[in-house]
């Protein structure tokens, strides 16, 4: 099994920066992807970006592309999400998430994707 704890989330003006962490433990060595999934209140979980495991292709929602970066450190078991230029509506709480299986393109972006989930992270943006 595999554990994941989400850390970083806050109360941030609108234009600043967060940077989200998502520690993985357990059997590690069995993850092929990792991602960045936000909930807002009363609206449906939506993917934000995606990483495999072991570097190569990212991906990113179209709402956050050029402001968000999502990285991971190998060493630590480790993905964060850098978020700069916020705005009101990335108000959400943010989860991790990860799986072992292969996936490509847009359907990595599934929720369904996902066997492994974080308890979430809240990010409030302040106007």
């Amino acid at each position: 099994q595999v554990q994941l704890v989400e850390s970083g989330g806050g109360l941030v003006q609108v234009g600043g920066s967060l940077r989200l962490s998502c520690a993985a433990s357990g059997r590690t060595n069995i993850l092929y992807h990792m991602a960045w999934f936000r909930q807002a209140p009363g609206k449906e979980r939506e993917p934000v970006a995606r990483t495999a495991w072991s570097g190569g292709s990212t991906l990113y929602s179209d709402s956050v592309k050029g402001r968000f970066t999502i990285s991971r450190e190998n060493a630590k078991n480790t993905v964060y999400l850098q978020m700069s230029s916020l705005k009101p509506e990335d108000t959400a709480v943010y989860y991790c998430a990860a799986d072992r299986n292969y996936c490509s393109g847009s359907e990595c972006f599934r929720t369904a994707e996902y066997e492994y989930w974080g308890q979430g992270t809240q990010v409030t943006v302040s106007s």
